[in-house]
This record gives C-alpha cells, structure tokens and sequence, in this order.
C-alpha cells in the first residue's frame, strides 16, 4: 500500500474536516493507497511515541458537516522551530525537519497533503525544497492567500459576523446606541467589508485604509438627532488610525511567534469619547465564535473540491504545488506563488466602491 499523510495547521476554520473526508473517499477509489492523519499537524510525527491515526471511510463518516478537525491542529512550533527547554528555565527552539523527514520515510509515507494557511504553507515550501512530496490546501478564514479566489471557511466567518450584526441592531435601536463589532482577519479586512455591507453597517474599519476618528464621529453623529439613534460599527481586528499603530500583544506562549491582534473595538470607544462623541457606546468581540461550529454550504463544497483535487495532484505527482479556486476551476499553483503575495482588500476595488454607494464610511 502507497500511503499519504493529511496534517491539518495554524487555527481551525469550518471545513477542515470537509477536506478531510473528500481526501480519503476519493482515495478509496484507488485500490493501493491508504490515509494517515498526524495529530495537531507536523506535531503526531515529531512526538515520542508518534500520535498518528489511520483515516478510512469509517472514520471520515459524516464529518463534514462539523466544525474543528478530527486530527486536531496547532499554530505553536512546528518542525523548524520545534520549542525546547533550556537549563536555565528559557525556551528556544530547534529544526527537526531532517529529522521529520527520515522518520516519514521510516513510516512509508509516500506523500502529504497539508491543510492551513500562509504560515502552514510557508512550512510546505520549505519542505518541499528538502525533497519531501508535499502538496499544501489553503485555508483560513481570513481570505488573505491570493493565490485562490477564496478560502473555504471564509464564507462561514462572514456569515456568523454577519448574523451578529444582525443582532446588535436591534439592541442599538432599543437603547440608542453605537455598537462596534470586532471581527477576525489580522491584517486583511475581508471579513469585515463583507459582514458590514450584508449586515448595514454606518461604518466599516479595515486595516487597508486607516481612519481618522473624527470621520468617523461625524458618520455616527449623523445619524443622531436629539440624542436618539443608533448605529453599526464593523472593526477588523488589525484597523488602525492614520499615524497610528496596531492594536497588539506580545504573546507569552511556548511556540507562538505571532502577534496576538485585538482591543481595537475598546479603542475606538475610548477615542470616541475623548474627542466629545456623547452617544452611549458598547462593543462586541466576536472573537473565536467566527472559528467554531457548522460550515456553511458553500464552505463544504469548496472544501470538498479542494480535498478531491489535493489527492488527485498526489497521483498526478504535482508536489511542491497547491490547490487554488480560479472561478469556476480548481486548479494548482507552486507554492512559492501562493504564498509570495498576500490577499489584501484594494482600497479601490469593486466591493469597497459598492460599500461607500450604499454609504458605509471607512473613517477616512
């Protein structure tokens, strides 16, 4: 028996497990290979002993319609930053890519599928040019890889933002306040222009085009007269005020290199006040919600395309590529075009031009 090996890395997103079972049920159909899943990716290989799992159709049953992935995911260390203690009570890290690769050679896996985002197949890449036959799967709900359309998972997040949206209007009528959503998508506002313009929002804050809070004070205020009215605020975590900076921490977690986003919606109420805007204020942090729970339908069927093409481009042999969706075909392109560029919201493109139509304001 041949036999691949799925990891799925970085955050979970809706339709992991979509991807998953689209790659064994189409392996099936070819009488010599088997599916093996690491646990929380490149981890299951490099732990003593090996945490890794046989995935038949069994095991894949109906899965595609949960949230999170069955083999579990991780965006801490990974095989060239593996985090190991000092004596001296620090942590650092060291590379077991070799290490990684011999030990999947031991195992007899003839190729792997990895399922995550920029950073998972910044990893791919790199183990690609170590000879491992690897093919990367994009995902992340924050839609930021340009060398697809679309992301699954992206579509699940908008919709859950866009049904919280839904929601704070009617407290924000009932009380006569501004309620700011704070929604995922680090620095790429795509989640936010997305749920501001389904949901009707006054004002929308991306990180691609910074704002200036008196803008957006007059926005609100317009929509004030004698202290009574309401209005939406949609914020992406990474918005930031011309001059200004990030809203941002230093994570302290064994592993985790990336910047923790988040805060901005606090900040913006903060400003808000300073310079006189009178209004009541309250703000929502969506948070994890937008990760969590069923994958829309859109978000199933393109996960199930690219799991298809994943295995079809293991037989195929096109290692060192990944899947993309160029509507209205799923493709493959090399790595290293995927992840060269990322997939920022053009200040003048076609969706923010249909935003300010409809009058959202982006602070500007």
């Amino acid at each position: 028996m041949k036999r691949v090996l799925v990891a799925t890395g970085g955050g979970d997103c809706p339709g992991l497990n979509a991807v998953i079972r689209a790659i064994v049920k189409r392996a099936s159909q070819e009488p010599d290979w088997e599916v093996i899943g690491s646990i929380q990716s490149f981890d299951g290989i490099l732990r003593e002993p090996t945490e890794i799992k046989v995935l038949d159709e069994r095991a894949v049953a109906g899965i595609h319609v949960q949230g999170g992935t069955i083999i579990g995911t991780t965006n801490k260390g990974g095989p060239f930053a593996w985090p190991v203690k000092n004596k001296d009570g620090s942590w650092g890290a060291v590379d077991r890519s070799d290490e990684m690769i011999r030990k999947l050679q031991y195992l007899g896996i003839d190729a792997v599928i990895s399922i995550g985002g920029d950073g998972s197949q910044r990893i791919s890449q790199q183990l690609f040019e170590k000879g491992l036959n690897i093919i990367g799967v994009p995902k992340t709900i924050d839609n930021d890889l340009s060398a697809t359309d679309f992301t699954f998972g992206f579509q699940t997040a908008v919709q859950i933002a866009t049904e919280a949206v839904d929601k704070l209007v009617t407290t924000a009528a009932s009380h006569n306040r501004v309620l700011i959503l704070e929604v995922m998508g680090r620095y790429a506002g795509w989640i936010a222009l997305h749920a501001a313009i389904a949901g009707g929002a006054e004002v929308c804050l991306i990180p691609e085009i910074p704002y200036d809070i008196h803008k957006v004070a007059e926005r609100l205020q317009s929509r004030y007269n004698k202290g009574k009215g309401h209005a939406i605020v949609v914020v992406a975590e990474g918005a930031l005020p011309k001059g200004g900076t990030l809203v941002s921490a230093e994570s302290d977690e064994v592993g985790y290199h990336n910047l923790r986003l988040g805060g901005v919606a606090h900040k913006i109420t903060r400003d808000l006040k300073s310079i006189g805007f009178e209004a009541d204020i309250r703000e929502t942090v969506l948070g994890h919600l937008q990760r969590g729970g069923i994958p829309v339908a859109y978000d199933r069927v393109l996960a199930t395309q690219f799991g298809v093409k994943a295995f079809e481009m293991v037989l195929e042999g096109k290692f060192g590529e990944m899947v993309a969706y160029r509507h209205p075909d799923i493709i493959s392109v090399p790595l290293i075009d995927a992840i060269n560029r990322p997939n920022f919201v053009d200040p003048d493109c076609d969706l923010v031009r249909t935003a300010r139509g409809v009058g959202i304001s982006f602070g500007e």
